[in-house]
Order: C-alpha cells, then sequence, then structure tokens
C-alpha cells in the first residue's frame, strides 16, 4: 500500500485530500502545517508528498527541499492558489515531481497522485533491472581477487567512461566477452545496446551485410532491406569477437567506419553515420599476424587504443577457490541442489591442473562435479564413479601428461591433429564453437579440417 503525506495549513483542503485519498486505499498521514511535517520525514516513509506551497514560517518548498534529502525517492507536487511561472520553475529545479494549481477537481489530483506513484515504481523497477544487470555483466559477474585480476577491474572501470576503443587479448576461455560486457555496463552507454557479432562464426561473404546491413535486392535473396549490427549498436557498443578472423577486404572498411564514423549498407548509397564504440577480442598475437599479413598494421592501431590482456588460470590459481564458491552456487541453483562445499583436497587437485581451457573449462568441472555429487559436499572420494571422475578429471590429466607423450612417440603430427581435434569435437558433443575455442583455433579453421578428413558429416 502506498503512503502519502498531506500538508495544508488549510483544515478543510487538508481533510478533503485526505478523505479522498484515504477511499483509494492509500495509507494518509495529514500535516496541518510545516513544522508537523518536517516532523513527518524525519521519522516516516513516504511514496508522496502533497504539500501547499504558501505556508506560514516553513513553506512548501522547505518541505520540497527536505523530503528531496531524506527520501530521495519519494515524489513531491506542490499545490497552491498562487501559482506563477517562478514558483513552478523554482519547485522544479529543487526536484518537485508536479506543480497543480488551486482550486482542482478530486480526478485531478487523484490523477497526479497514482502518476507519481506509477513513475517512482519505474524509477524502482528500472534501478533492480540495472542492478541484476551490473551482477550479471558488470564488474561483479567477474570472479576473481588476484592482484592481476585487480588491476583489470581498475582499468574497466577507468576506460568504462571513455569512448575509446578496446582490444581484449587473451586465450580462450578466458572470459574477453565478460569483460568487453562489463566496460560497456561501467559506460555512460549501459542503458544503449549492447550488439555482439562473432567474426569466426559466418562466411565471408555474409559479414558485411552483418556487419553494415543491406538495401532490398542487393543481392540474391535480400528480400527486404536489413539493419546490420553498426546499425543496431548506434548509442551503445559493439563487440566484433574473434577481430582476427575477419576477412582483409572487410577490415579495410572496418576501419573506414572506425575512422570516419559512417558506413554504406550493402546495395545503398546512403551514408548512414553513427555514434557506436568499438570493442574487439581476439585469442591470436595479432602482431604475428600482422607480420604474416592475414591483418592489418593500420587497423591493429586503430583497435589497440586501450589493450587488456585476460591472464589465463594458470597465472592466477589462488582465484580457482572463489571460482569454485561461485560456480557451486550457480549449478546448485540451476540444479535444485543444496551441496554445502567442497572439500580441501578438490581444490588442491584443481590447483594443481594447468586448465588449457581456463576459466571455461573449469566451470565444466564444477558443473560436472555439481551435478553428479550425492552428500552434501564435494570430495575426491565421490559415492558414485561418475563424481569421482568429475572432480579428478584434472589431476589425472596432469598426472597422466607424460604417459600422453611417450604415446605420441613415432607418430606423424598429422595424425595426432586429426585425433586431438576429432576427439574433441566428440568430447563436446558434436559442438563446433566450443571444441574450436577449446583447441584455440577459429570456427572456419574447424570446418576445413574437418573437410580435409571427410568428417563433415560426422559431427553434426
Amino acid at each position: 500500500m502506498s503512503r502519502i503525506l498531506v500538508v495544508d495549513d488549510e483544515s478543510l483542503m487538508r481533510e478533503f485530500l485526505a478523505e479522498s485519498l484515504t477511499a483509494q486505499e492509500y495509507e494518509v498521514d495529514a500535516a496541518e502545517n510545516g513544522e508537523r511535517a518536517l516532523e513527518y520525514l524525519e521519522s516516516e516513509k513516504y511514496d508522496v508528498v502533497l504539500t501547499d506551497f504558501k505556508m506560514p514560517k516553513i513553506t512548501g518548498l522547505d518541505v520540497l527541499k527536505k523530503a528531496v534529502d531524506k527520501l530521495p525517492d519519494c515524489k513531491v507536487i506542490i499545490m497552491t492558489a498562487y501559482g506563477t511561472v517562478e514558483n513552478a520553475v523554482e519547485a522544479m529545479k529543487i526536484g518537485a515531481f508536479d506543480y497543480i494549481t488551486k482550486p482542482f477537481s478530486v480526478d485531478e489530483i487523484l490523477l497526479n497522485v497514482k502518476r507519481a506513484i506509477d513513475f517512482k515504481f519505474l524509477e524502482s523497477e528500472n534501478k533492480r533491472l540495472h542492478s541484476e544487470l551490473d551482477q550479471r555483466y558488470g564488474i561483479d559477474s567477474i570472479v576473481g581477487e588476484t592482484s592481476l585480476m585487480q588491476t583489470i577491474f581498475e582499468t574497466i572501470e577507468t576506460v568504462g567512461q571513455s569512448r575509446s576503443t578496446v582490444l581484449v587479448t587473451g586465450e580462450s576461455g578466458t572470459g574477453k566477452e565478460l569483460v568487453a560486457r562489463a566496460i560497456h555496463y561501467a559506460s555512460p552507454r549501459c542503458n544503449g545496446p549492447f550488439v555482439k557479432i562473432n567474426c569466426a562464426a559466418l562466411p565471408a561473404e555474409l559479414m558485411e551485410s552483418e556487419l553494415f546491413g543491406h538495401d532490398k535486392g542487393a543481392f540474391t535473396g535480400a528480400i527486404r532491406k536489413y539493419s546490420g549490427r553498426f546499425e543496431r549498436a548506434n548509442g551503445g557498443t559493439l563487440l566484433l569477437d574473434e577481430i582476427s578472423e575477419m576477412s582483409p577486404q572487410l577490415q579495410a572498411k572496418l576501419l573506414r567506419v572506425l575512422q570516419e564514423r559512417e558506413f554504406e549498407p550493402v546495395g545503398s548509397s546512403d551514408t548512414i553515420k553513427v555514434d557506436v564504440r568499438i570493442i574487439a577480442t581476439t585469442n591470436r598475437d595479432l602482431p604475428t599476424e600482422i607480420r604474416n599479413g592475414t591483418f592489418r598494421e593500420d587497423l591493429f592501431y586503430r583497435l589497440n587504443v586501450i589493450n587488456i590482456e585476460i591472464p589465463p588460470l594458470r597465472n592466477r590459481k589462488d582465484d580457482i577457490p572463489f571460482l569454485a564458491e561461485h560456480f557451486l552456487a550457480k549449478y546448485n541453483s540451476e540444479n535444485g541442489k543444496a551441496i554445502e562445499g567442497i572439500s580441501q583436497d578438490v581444490i588442491a587437485s584443481w590447483q594443481n591442473y594447468d586448465w588449457p581451457g581456463n576459466v571455461r573449462e573449469f566451470e565444466n568441472a564444477v558443473e560436472r562435479a555439481v551435478v553428479m555429487c550425492k552428500g552434501r559436499k564435494i570430495t575426491l572420494a565421490g559415492s558414485t564413479t561418475g563424481g569421482q571422475q568429475a572432480v579428478m578429471s584434472a589431476s589425472a590429466a596432469a598426472g597422466a601428461s607424460a604417459e600422453t607423450v611417450a604415446g605420441l612417440v613415432g607418430r606423424s603430427i598429422d595424425d595426432v591433429e586429426r585425433e586431438l581435434i576429432l576427439g574433441t569435437l566428440e568430447s563436446q558433443g558434436g559442438n563446433r564453437t566450443s571444441t574450436a575455442d577449446i583447441l584455440g583455433i577459429s570456427v572456419r579453421t574447424l570446418r576445413n579440417k574437418l573437410a580435409q578428413y571427410g568428417e563433415m558429416d560426422a559431427f553434426k
């Protein structure tokens, strides 16, 4: 039930307002003067304050100032028989929600109060949603207590306030997209769109249309006008994921957009101007790609205004207990479980492993351990074979490394590569994107390898 404070030194008006609002099932307090109103505001909470403008000693503006100070979410409506533009401007500058002149009908005042309450609800809902977004995508969504991660958090907060292009680098699975989203939600653009495109997931011939859009009839199959990612990201942030996989032709067009902040859709002569912040990610060493002739040096300098390098998990193993706790809570919730903790021997075994798949691989290990756990705590001595495998897979893999290497002696690199690719693909249930991430190659390269092996139809 919404609470309302009515302030008016005229008893008939005060009683009329209190009765009208109470009849609408609002909870109402009534103050006969400004002094009493300040006492109410000091000790009570209200959704709306409805106050007369002209009162002796303590005026409606004084009540407004107190309400703004004590109850910043409260909406204040000023009532007066002495309505002037100057009064209205002054009240609005201080923070009044609305300004209404006497005489007014009961319907008019009830409508204004309802508008104020609805607006307060929308503000509260907006704050709640922003809080959820911050928890899911902001800095709080990234787990890390080591000095390496604390430095990254500080950089995110600093860079977020700028318009500069950011290049986020690091191995697959380190959390580059999480960092990109955190930069967006730490920026003045946080209310704008966050648009992502995976440069490795689309063929080169479709990428230009996805980025810049196209006109109807621009090519076979273009049956309607299409807005590309740049246009959809206007006023916000565009994430170019795995930028190193973009074709040289598109790199040249992207460079022009970064320089001019404008582009032409495919098949159109119209120029579209955009205000988009670019964040790019890559798991490759771009200076090496430049030397190999696969990446433009001028584009690299445009992208690399700010560089944030995400360390691999093997370089921040002190974060593993915090990550384990985070993922335990997540997968407890998702699976309806109530596992109370993880034993220290499990944590130690996880810390003894180098996690080539980084945080993504570690998260999968914790999820498996949660799903397979039958007791109240995840331990090495799991109650099922599956549970033991889930928590011991990391340490077992580390211990088997010497034996694995010995088993490879005498075999060709091509044979080992084929076995590694097909084995990883099978372990990922045929998911080519996650397989490419784990192997540190692009989806395009993976497709080419499968075609080379004659295995294109084996995993779909």
